[in-house]
């Protein structure tokens, strides 16, 4: 069962930024109703794609530096990442359906 990585400010980089799977950054807070109810879903979606797909959170609260650096101003925010590159960012609260299609859309592209 895959679970969900917290990152911090010093271990962003090599959890996200060298990893050679795809990445989705969940920039997050506790006191967060929307992000407290995206969080089974990231479960969901880590554990489905397990060994393609890897899953972090990165509390902004407690992370000033990531979270200022990818200007994260919307909560929560995914911003998903292949070979240490933003290729797309999602604002708010995401449907199942849609957050699969993403990521099914990344994993296919970069399986060519």
């Amino acid at each position: 069962m895959a679970s969900l990585i917290d990152v911090t400010d010093f271990s962003f980089d090599a959890e996200v930024l060298k990893n050679d799977l795809l990445v989705i950054a969940d920039f997050w807070a506790e006191w967060s109703a929307p992000c407290q109810a995206l969080e089974p879903l990231l479960k969901q979606m880590a554990d489905q794609y397990q060994g393609f797909l890897k899953v972090v959170k990165v509390d902004i609260e407690s992370n000033p530096v990531t979270t200022s650096t990818y200007q994260v101003l919307t909560l929560p925010t995914l911003i998903l990442f292949k070979n240490g590159v933003e290729v797309e960012r999602m604002d708010g609260n995401q449907a199942r359906q849609t957050l699969a299609s993403r990521v099914n859309f990344y994993l296919r592209e970069f399986a060519k």
